[in-house]
């Protein structure tokens, strides 16, 4: 019934807009167009509202949809049809004007505007989801310069007001996650999230205490402890050592603050991490130049500090910054992030491999052809195929272990059906076995750049379906649905799309 109405609507606003084409767009009929468009906009809002759709998950409805091929027939004309119609408003009047642009154009813009003479031979699914993608990935460009920018200006103010203090040592942030990947499962609802590597102050050092190699859930801690100043290179000027000679620090009314204010027992507490960060940007943003241009709220989180950016037009940008702490010269953290479905105690820190895998995918930029659709594979099982129950991060190593493996040209455009099969293909042997490998343990076949501790590579692979090795009837729902959503692929090329 969902997948109708979409139809129905788009058919609608193509009828609608039919009659205002002709050679040459006006200035008045340009403006009726947008009025048309936007008329169309508000009925589908207010349709959405009375059939309660405003918690409905849009990936399961889209997906629904894509069980009727006129859906995306009708889609892919819809988007042209406008394309045509922006195209035509903005023309230039010279022949001159026209080779500058055409010249200046990126390649995402040529994949993203379907015009190229030769994308008329790709598959109509490839070319909608292209076209699609393409706006995501440059809303998420923009955004990531935002936020990077934000959080740089904010560290260098912090940094400057905590000199030669006992508070932890903040270090550039770096970009994790989907977004700075060049994904995102959540389009324009997209979370940026930064990691901000914590390092400690003079006179005390950070010691590791890890759980057991090889479990997602290990207790992972880390443990404050003092460091003798005394000798000349290690010791600061009229200070003291806190730890041979304690009394004169007491004396001095001089302390850990590290210790007393950030730490629970001798153990670094994330949850003051995050309080103690969140104080800071409150009390710091009104020296910020993106506050002339922002409002900010800071939104709850024991964990991390989470960040709403409101621009003049309403639009926001969510960001989140978290916290962690390096083992030793890798690419891998202890973070302040914990899974929201478990308890986790303040004084726990979970091992993450967010930075490893950024690095990863960079790399794959840096080498894959111009034309690679890897990415848009990803986003489209991320985004609409996560409603069938696997979660994005299911999808995301299952791409990552194939593109470790096929090689990059083959992600193209003419390929792409055949790829979303080999994700499919893949998952679904995995299903088979109960068993997919977590990609940084025990993978033999790991880029060299990527640093990973010596236990890790060694480790045996960590099984992200182990817990369905322990529930058969959740073995057998994935294996069913992931089977529905085969099918249901192979009737979207036996049509064509």
């Amino acid at each position: 019934m969902a997948a109708k109405k979409v139809l129905a609507l788009l058919v609608l606003t193509i009828f609608q807009l039919l009659p205002m084409l002709g050679n040459k767009l006006d200035d008045g009929k340009h403006e009726r167009v947008q009025q048309r468009v936007e008329q169309r906009s508000l009925e589908t809002t207010r349709l959405l509202q009375e059939h309660e759709w405003s918690s409905l998950d849009w990936g399961a409805l889209v997906f629904a949809a894509l069980q009727q091929w006129q859906c995306w027939a009708i889609a892919d004309l819809f988007f042209r049809l406008c394309w045509w119609l922006w195209k035509r408003s903005r023309q230039p009047d010279s022949s001159d004007d026209e080779e500058s642009s055409s010249s200046s154009s990126t390649g995402l813009e040529e994949e993203g505007s379907g015009e190229d003479s030769d994308d008329e031979g790709h598959p109509l699914m490839t070319r909608t989801f292209a076209k699609r993608i393409w706006w995501s990935v440059q809303s998420m460009a923009y955004g990531r310069q935002v936020v990077e920018e934000l959080v740089g200006d904010l560290l260098a103010v912090f940094q400057e007001r905590l000199s030669n203090s006992f508070f932890p040592v903040l270090q550039p942030a770096i970009g994790v996650g989907s977004t700075f990947e060049g994904w995102s499962p959540c389009g324009h609802d997209a979370v940026y999230r930064l990691l901000v590597p914590l390092k400690p102050p003079h006179g005390h050092a950070f010691r590791l205490e890890l759980g057991t190699a090889g479990q997602m859930l290990a207790k992972n801690c880390v443990r404050v402890e003092l460091e003798c100043t005394c000798t000349r290179d290690q010791r600061v000027e009229d200070m003291p050592c806190f730890l041979h000679h304690p009394e004169e620090a007491l004396q001095r009314n001089l302390e850990s603050t590290l210790l007393s204010t950030f730490c629970t027992g001798f153990y670094l507490d994330a949850q003051k991490i995050a309080r103690w960060f969140q104080n800071l940007v409150i009390s710091a943003w009104g020296e910020m130049p993106q506050s002339r241009h922002y409002s900010m709220e800071v939104l709850p989180s024991s964990r991390s500090c989470k960040l709403r950016l409101t621009n003049a037009s309403g639009r926001s940008l969510l960001v989140e910054v978290v916290f962690g702490v390096q083992r030793g010269d890798s690419d891998i953290f202890l973070s302040s992030q914990a899974a929201e479905d478990t308890f986790t105690p303040s004084t726990t820190w979970a091992e993450t491999y967010a930075v490893a895998e950024v690095k990863f995918f960079r790399r794959m930029a840096r080498q894959a052809p111009r034309d690679t659709l890897y990415l848009n594979c990803l986003q489209l099982c991320a985004s609409i195929l996560v409603s069938a129950g696997f979660s994005s991060y299911t999808w995301k190593t299952d791409v990552m272990h194939l593109l470790n493996t096929l090689p990059l040209s083959s992600w193209n455009r003419w390929d792409f059906m055949i790829r979303l099969q080999d994700i499919m293909g893949y998952l679904h042997g995995c299903l088979e076995e109960k068993r997919l490998d977590h990609f940084f343990f025990g993978n033999e076949n790991m880029p060299e750049d990527i640093i990973l501790p010596a236990a890790s590579r060694a480790a045996e692979p960590i099984n992200l379906f182990q817990c369905l090795v322990q529930d058969p009837a959740a073995h057998a729902k994935a294996l069913r649905e992931l089977e529905e959503l085969q099918d249901r692929l192979t009737r979207l090329q036996g049509f064509g799309v």
